[in-house]
């Protein structure tokens, strides 16, 4: 009754396209042939893309496995389906849409049709509501299951209170902005690094008669171009104070302070006139709209997260002001700080296996291919979203963040600010951007505010 979708891929998977001439649904093969139509070459299933890989099963094993999440569809992991009945043609590997996902996982994992694999998310652990999504995983960092764990950012992994992983990165996720590159170059500019740089950038284009050289969506506080630029800069301010940490993940009221530098940032930025909020509010959503109001072309800087980055390449040609002109983009930090750019690394989608599997070897087996640098650079790739693993020189779209110093790259996992935390930050900055508090009253407020 939960069951949305499915997707199945078996037998049939190996005479599926290949991972490289996978298209998105609905679009036609480059060259206009049909599969049938392509040269055998072309054709022609082998192990040679996935070299490294050895199985550790018998590779005539018969087995189902089911992987549950919250996507609608998930086109790139049904190509890593493929890649894997390389290996494993009898294995029939489905991929299943879960309506209300968040709350509905726990009820999903004690039923009879609990999924092999499931996603899982780092939020969710500590939280009481969603204790059955740890409870149900199997160790991850166990030596026997044989994961390349070191071929992902190890400051994107969970760190638990007892040392055991239950989920691992398979997407990871930063904010940032949209940038017309056309549009820098046509004007000769440079794309800025501080904050400096980005107000003289922003009256630059404004005096060439851009009207908004910056936007993004500001109608509400969920992924807001408010959390998108500062919340970077709140990570650098505090994490290197673990005293600072303790007292924020606890909703000591005291804590409020630690807001500060982020809050009059965020009112400075407001008050440089970086955004026109008359405008902004005209944007309805941190997604489509965000995309398809920034392939109008007349938008230098569009400030999103990484997941609206994901639906960029769709959405080319649902717009028509694209298709008349079209230009390059590309995604890079929001430069919010004096001091350079930020690199806010945080795990997006993680898997977790169901230690309770009646195909627990098979799914172990999975996991194993699934975690190395070439699947999970593969994956993010079709998908549109930035890779776990250590090399991301692959994907051209994310280069600047490839390129900012190892000294300012921040991930929350790491010096352990958890999401109670960052709601209070989130919801605070809205407030002073929005006019609706000044700093001080938002300072006050800190510990009351809700996930609304």
């Amino acid at each position: 009754m939960f069951l949305a979708m499915s997707m199945v891929l078996g037998l049939s998977a190996c005479s599926a396209q290949s991972p490289q001439q996978t298209q998105q649904s609905g679009q036609p093969q480059p060259s206009g042939q049909t599969e049938q139509e392509q040269p055998a070459q072309e054709q022609e299933v082998t192990a040679e893309a996935s070299e490294g890989f050895q199985p550790a099963l018998d590779p005539s094993s018969s087995s189902q496995i089911n992987i549950s999440g919250s996507y609608d569809n998930f086109e790139a992991l049904e190509a890593e389906f493929d890649r894997f009945n390389e290996f494993y043609p009898d294995v029939e590997l489905t991929y299943t849409k879960i309506d209300d996902y968040n709350n509905m996982v726990g009820t999903i994992l004690g039923g009879n049709d609990a999924p092999d694999i499931y996603v899982n998310y780092s939020w969710m652990y500590g939280r009481e509501q969603y204790q059955s999504s740890i409870d149900y995983a199997e160790n991850l960092a166990d030596p026997a299951l044989g994961l390349d764990l070191s071929c992902i950012r190890s400051n994107i992994i969970l760190n638990t209170s007892d040392g055991t992983l239950p989920m691992v990165p398979v997407f990871s996720n930063t904010y940032g902005m949209l940038v017309n590159n056309d549009l820098f170059e046509k004007e000769g500019l440079s794309v800025p690094t501080t904050y400096q740089d980005m107000v003289a950038v922003c009256d630059a284009f404004r005096e060439k008669g851009y009207e908004n050289p910056m936007m993004g969506f500001s109608n509400k506080e969920t992924t807001s171009l408010f959390t998108v630029a500062i919340y970077p800069y709140f990570c650098e301010t505090v994490a290197d104070d673990p005293e600072a940490i303790e007292k924020l993940n606890a909703l000591d009221p005291s804590a409020g302070e630690y807001m500060r530098p982020a809050l009059e940032k965020i009112q400075q930025f407001m008050g440089d006139g970086c955004v026109d909020l008359n405008a902004c509010a005209e944007i309805e959503n941190n997604y489509d709209a965000v995309i398809l109001r920034f392939f109008e072309g007349d938008i230098p800087m569009m400030i999103c997260s990484g997941d609206a980055v994901s639906g960029t390449k769709k959405r080319e040609s649902r717009s028509e002001a694209f298709i008349a002109n079209p230009f390059s983009y590309s995604f890079a930090p929001v430069p919010i700080s004096d001091n350079g750019l930020n690199f806010l690394d945080m795990p997006n989608l993680q898997f977790s296996v169901n230690k309770e599997s009646p195909d627990l070897d098979m799914a172990n087996e999975f996991m194993r291919f699934l975690i190395t640098t070439e699947e999970l650079n593969e994956m993010a790739q079709q998908k549109g979203l930035l890779s776990p693993t250590k090399d991301l020189s692959f994907n051209a779209m994310y280069a600047a963040f490839g390129d900012v110093p190892e000294s300012r790259i921040l991930s929350p996992e790491e010096f352990g600010l958890r999401d109670d935390a960052v709601i209070q930050l989130r919801q605070a900055a809205y407030r002073v951007a929005t006019g609706t508090m000044t700093v001080e009253e938002a300072i006050a407020a800190f510990g009351t505010y809700t996930n609304d």
